[in-house]
Parts: structure tokens; C-alpha cells; sequence
């Protein structure tokens, strides 16, 4: 299998957790502005896990096209980060449903945190095709992003439990970190 074909794969799978995201909204009774005010919790929990999945997807993007050769090890990888992303509906749909309280938000953290290593094993296993003097394993080692941010999501996780608002710092302070793709592997990318 080439690496086009899990990516592919991959994409149809983060593109069924956003709509499964979606679905979860149920259409008001009401029918006027004010009736979106309930919703409140669940559109913020909603945008979070939106942006997240993109981030995601973005960097598994950039991060497939560094693949030497396609073997069983990175496609069990794959599948994991892919069952912890899979998870992110329903935690987005508790923690909305519950207004932020602090287990639905603490697992949300965990999930977040347990997709963030999967990534990083699968970007290590990525990283090993390539000799250690390679221009990719050098750039991809200065991954200040990835470190900081299975920390900043414990954090999330942890403080969820003193107050949402805290957790919501967090997160939005990865999402932010992320937001402007990583341009370390188009620089790489460039330079072939």
C-alpha cells in the first residue's frame, strides 16, 4: 500500500468525526435568536473539536508526505491516533451536553493528550525512514510544538476539575499554538 492510500483512508475518517460533530445539533423549538443561547456550550465545544480535527489533518498531511516506505508498523500508528481522534465527537458532545463540567472536560483533555502522543509515535516512526542526518529529522527535532503540547493538554485535563474556563485557556492556547500550520516539513519539501 502507498502512503496515498492511508492517507486517503484517513481523511474519510476525519471527515466522518466532523459530520458525526455536526449531527450531534439538534434544531431548536424555538424560532428566534435567543432559542441559539442554549446551544452556547455546545457550539463552543463544537468550534474547539472543529479546529482541532483540522489541525489534525493538516499536519497528518504535510507529516504523510515524508513516507519512505508504507509497512504494517505506520499503519497501526495511524489507526491509533485515527481511535483517538474517533473519540473526539463524544467527548465534544458530553462536554457540551454538560456545560463544561469537569469530567466530560477532563476527558476531553485526555483524549486530546492520548491523540497528541499517537502523533508523535507516528511522526517517530516517519522519522526513522529517514537517516539520521537527513534534512527531515533535523528539522522535525526541533519540535517545540509537539512537546508543549501533551503537557499544556494535562494541564487541561487536570485543572478541569478547579474550573472549565482554566481547561478552556488551555486548550485554546494549544489550538492557537497550531493553528498556523507546521511549515517545517514544506520547508523540507522545498529543499528536495
Amino acid at each position: 500500500m502507498k502512503a496515498n492510500r492511508m492517507e486517503a483512508f484517513s481523511d474519510g475518517v476525519l471527515a466522518i468525526i466532523i459530520t458525526i460533530m455536526v449531527l450531534e445539533f439538534r434544531v431548536p423549538e424555538d424560532h428566534d435568536w435567543h432559542a441559539l443561547i442554549g446551544l452556547g456550550p455546545k457550539i463552543v465545544s463544537y468550534i474547539f473539536s472543529f479546529v482541532y480535527i483540522g489541525i489534525y489533518w493538516n499536519n497528518h498531511h504535510h507529516l504523510l508526505h515524508m513516507v519512505r516506505t508504507m509497512n504494517g508498523r505506520l499503519m497501526w500508528l495511524n489507526l491509533l491516533l485515527l481511535f483517538w481522534l474517533s473519540l473526539v465527537p463524544f467527548t465534544t458532545a458530553w462536554m457540551g451536553e454538560s456545560h463544561f463540567a469537569a469530567t466530560p472536560t477532563a476527558l476531553y483533555g485526555i483524549i486530546l493528550l492520548l491523540a497528541s502522543l499517537s502523533y508523535w509515535l507516528l511522526q517517530g516512526a516517519i522519522m526513522n525512514q529517514h537517516s539520521g542526518d537527513s534534512s527531515f529529522v533535523v528539522a522535525m527535532g526541533r519540535d517545540w510544538k509537539g512537546k508543549l503540547s501533551p503537557f499544556l493538554y494535562l494541564i487541561a485535563a487536570l485543572t478541569a476539575y478547579v474550573s472549565p474556563w482554566i481547561s478552556g485557556f488551555f486548550f485554546l492556547l494549544v489550538a492557537v499554538i497550531w493553528f498556523v500550520p507546521d511549515k517545517r516539513i514544506e520547508h523540507v519539501l522545498r529543499g528536495r
